[in-house]
């Protein structure tokens, strides 16, 4: 296995886990960004009132993204599975 190999295999790793983790990051970055916001105008320090909105809008984004993100894990683990045999020998 040559060191070439190894790092073209970990350089898709990486991409393929900011691919999936990307979106459900981003949506939750954005809603507590809009709820902090909200905060800081209104001088509401309720800690529920940023953590409901971050839990509601990743089970909105999972269920967006996740056939997406489903697929992309499968087709990535065929790959790896099917290149067994070019990594081991």
């Amino acid at each position: 296995m040559t060191q070439d190999m190894v790092m073209d295999l970990a350089g898709q790793t990486l991409w393929m886990t900011v691919l999936i983790a990307g979106p459900l990051l981003l949506s939750a970055l954005a809603i507590g960004l809009l709820v902090g916001m909200f905060q800081a105008a209104t001088q509401i320090n309720e800690m529920t009132l940023s953590f409901i909105p971050k839990l509601g809008i990743l089970v909105v984004a999972l269920v967006i993204f996740g056939p997406w993100m489903l697929s992309n894990l499968v087709d990535f683990t065929r790959r790896l599975i099917m290149n067994i045999p070019n990594v081991i020998g």
